[in-house]
Formats: C-alpha cells, sequence, structure tokens
C-alpha cells in the first residue's frame, strides 16, 4: 500500500533541497510540468524552471505558485525538421549554461528534464558531475512522433538516429518518468531499464474541477443534447471524423449539438466540412476557453468525444481530455487506442473504431437514446479513473522525488495502489 506519509517527510526534510526543471515550452500552459513543480514547492521543495518566453508572462523571470521561472524567447517557429534542431540547440545551449552557472550557488539535488528533445537531457551533465540526479520524463516517444508528424518510415536514418539518441539520454539519466505503461513497455524493447522507471499518468487535477459543482447549467441549454470536444483543433484529433459522424446520426437524435471547444490550423476546414454538410446551426464553434474556463463548460455537456486517428505515435497517446470529462462525471466516445484500452474497460467507455466515422456515429446514437447507459459509463470509468488520478500520481512522484534526493527509504516495492480499489 502507498505510504501516505511520504509527502509529509518530504515537507520537512525537502526544504534543504533545490530542484531544477527544464522545459522547452510555455510553463504556464504545460500542464504536466505545472502540476509536477507545484506539488515539489508545496512539499517544501525549491524550485526553478527554465522555460520559453511566452506572451502571457509580463517578465523574463518571474515567480507563480512558489515556483521561480526564468525563460528565454526564442518562440516555438517549428515547420521543417531544420527548423526543429535549431531551436533544440539554442534551447539545449542555453539551459546547459544556466544549469552550469547556478550549480555553485543552488547545489542543485535534481535536475527534471522533459522532453522533446531528447538530448536536453544532457544539458544537466555538468550538475551531474557536481552531485545533481538527473530525472527524464519522457513526455513523448520522439521516433513516432516524428514519423507520424513528417510521416518517415521507421527505418529512415532519421528516426534510427533519433533511436539512438533516446537510448543515450535514457542511459544517462539516473531515472526515468513515462507516461503510461504502454509506452514503458515500448521503451523496455529499446533497453529501458524498467527498474529505473516510473510511470507517471497524464491526470488531471481534479482540485480545478471542484469549483464548477456550484456553476448553473444555462436555460438556453435544456431541451438539448450536447456532444463536446475541447482542445486544438489538428487533423490528429480526428475531428473530422466526428463531424462526419455526427452528419450520419444527426437524424437520429433531435436536438442535438456537437460543441467544439478550442482553435487550431484546422478551423476553418472543419467549418467548411459542417457547411458543406449542412451542419451549421448544430455544429458549434465556440473558439478558445481559458484553463480555467474548462469545467463549467464540460458541466453543460452530456457526453465527450475523442475521435484521435491512430497512426504509430497515436496508439500510445493519452489525452488529458479523457480524465477531464470522467472527473466531470461525463460519459465518453472514444477511439480504441492501445494506451486508453489499457487502462479502460468496454464498460467504461463507449469505444469505437479509430478513422470510422460510421462506427462513431453508431456510439453516438447509442448514448443519446440511452440515459442509464450514460451515467454507467461515467460511473465506471470513474472507478477506473482512481488508481491513476492526480491524487495518486502526485504523491508517486513526491515519492520518487524523495527517494532520489535521500530523503526517505522505500518502504515497499512493487506498483502503488488506492486503499479500497484493486489495480487492473
Amino acid at each position: 500500500m502507498w505510504d501516505h506519509a511520504a509527502p509529509e517527510r518530504c515537507r520537512s526534510i525537502g526544504s534543504m533541497k533545490s530542484v531544477c526543471i527544464l522545459v522547452q515550452n510555455y510553463y504556464e500552459i504545460d500542464i504536466r510540468v505545472r502540476r509536477k513543480a507545484e506539488a515539489l514547492a508545496a512539499a517544501g521543495y525549491s524550485v526553478d524552471v527554465l522555460a520559453l518566453a511566452s506572451e502571457r508572462a509580463k517578465s523574463k523571470s518571474y515567480d507563480l505558485n512558489g515556483v521561480h521561472v526564468d525563460t528565454l524567447s526564442l518562440g516555438k517557429k517549428r515547420g521543417s525538421l531544420l527548423r526543429y534542431l535549431y531551436e533544440y540547440l539554442a534551447f539545449f545551449f542555453w539551459a546547459f549554461m544556466k544549469v552550469s552557472l547556478r550549480m555553485g550557488k543552488r547545489r542543485y539535488a535534481v535536475i527534471d528534464v522533459n522532453n522533446l528533445p531528447d538530448f536536453l537531457v544532457f544539458a544537466g551533465a555538468y550538475a551531474k558531475l557536481r552531485g545533481a540526479r538527473i530525472v527524464f520524463d519522457m513526455h513523448e516517444i520522439t521516433p513516432e512522433f516524428y514519423m507520424s508528424k513528417y510521416a518517415i518510415g521507421e527505418k529512415a536514418l532519421v528516426i534510427r538516429l533519433m533511436k539512438v539518441v533516446e537510448y543515450l539520454s535514457f542511459k544517462f539519466a539516473d531515472h526515468v518518468l513515462a507516461i503510461n505503461e504502454p509506452i514503458k513497455t515500448l521503451l523496455a524493447g529499446r533497453g529501458l531499464d524498467p527498474e529505473k522507471t516510473t510511470v507517471i499518468m497524464n491526470a488531471v487535477d481534479e482540485s480545478l474541477f471542484a469549483s464548477s459543482e456550484d456553476v448553473a447549467i444555462p436555460s438556453d441549454d435544456k431541451g438539448k443534447f450536447i456532444m463536446m470536444y475541447h482542445g486544438t483543433l489538428t487533423r490528429i484529433y480526428g475531428l473530422d471524423i466526428a463531424i462526419e459522424a455526427f452528419g450520419k446520426a444527426r437524424a437520429e437524435m433531435p436536438g442535438a449539438e456537437l460543441w467544439i471547444l478550442g482553435n487550431g490550423p484546422e478551423k476553418e476546414s472543419l467549418q467548411a466540412l459542417s457547411r458543406k454538410l449542412g451542419l451549421e446551426s448544430s455544429v458549434r464553434f465556440v473558439g478558445s476557453v481559458l484553463p480555467e474556463e474548462i469545467p463549467q463548460w464540460l458541466k453543460r455537456s452530456h457526453v465527450g468525444v475523442l475521435a484521435t486517428r491512430r497512426d504509430v505515435f497515436l496508439e500510445f497517446s493519452f489525452s488529458n481530455k479523457l480524465s477531464e470529462y470522467i472527473v466531470m462525471n461525463k460519459s465518453v466516445i472514444s477511439s480504441r487506442l492501445k494506451a486508453i484500452r489499457h487502462y479502460f474497460s468496454e464498460e467504461a467507455l463507449a469505444f469505437f473504431e479509430p478513422n470510422d466515422p460510421t462506427d462513431l456515429s453508431r456510439q453516438m446514437i447509442r448514448l443519446y437514446r440511452d440515459k442509464t447507459l450514460r451515467e454507467q459509463l461515467a460511473a465506471r470509468a470513474m472507478q477506473e479513473y482512481l488508481p491513476i488520478s492526480w491524487s495518486v500520481m502526485k504523491e508517486r512522484y513526491l515519492r520518487q522525488m524523495a527517494l532520489i534526493t535521500g530523503s526517505s527509504e522505500p518502504e515497499t516495492r512493487g506498483e502503488l495502489t488506492v486503499p479500497g480499489l484493486a489495480s487492473r
């Protein structure tokens, strides 16, 4: 069983420990990194973050919820592989110099490095020589990411080089964080030692959704059956498949609407598809929504729709959106992808075959017609989600950091479980 006293020990001992987190992204919007950093700060660690400068930040150096952030004005103008490489190298050398120069004064106990790129882990090389431990948080599986993004074959030279860099990176790290068990298994097949790997899921912070309980549902929603997607409008999320499926199912679902929250490069083409199918009045493009407003929007929905395409990379994806629907007690229609299917049963989610609008339309109609089924799916999904919830992942992460920094000793071995719930 999980030792609930471990975070308290971190709090008492961790005040003497400093952690530096490296992430080539905008810190304010990188939810995974923010959750880790704020959990460490709350547990008594001194936390610095090196990240990209965003337009939201008022200065290049700032404090946010107990975390100190320094940024590099580099931007994210990626397109070609060469542009990616330029940005990666620029951030790498900046982070390397920052961490190295600070080691004399800050004496970081841990450098927590978040990919992409994988070789960013070597920005902590000097710090490691001075005694810091390197934690490598693998947000993405790099070879599959680029195979998917640029339609590159697995045997291509650039992909083989990426696998070499990946291998060297997790060999260099003292500990590796993977985002789900299927990815951990995949990486073990490429040489990653399972004994030095911990799975920290991309679960949502449930506390952020607690305040939505008091939000009233607008009267305009009465009589509507609202299916919803929220996030970036890109091809990988299969929103064209969702719209096409809705067009097939609409005649069987009076009063149904599909609401799409967010912006992205596919917005205009998705709007054009809606017009082509005569769905202008029932497919609503809401636009960008602030993160703190998402719970209020999700409360208005009846069903979440996650129509992610299937490919060599997306097969292993586990979207934050899924967790958000579940903690809001909403039933979810989801692509039958390997990572999601690993954690959730057919009794928890309404699965459909990826890339198949006809199968998706069938599930839309099925949930529209059966309120009891929606409630049963939502309840079972919540039960299966609890062992991988953020409250569990946070304690797992803090415990691992305490072990790495020598703040505590492990009392048990094996997977952590939630009291009263069996691990799936």
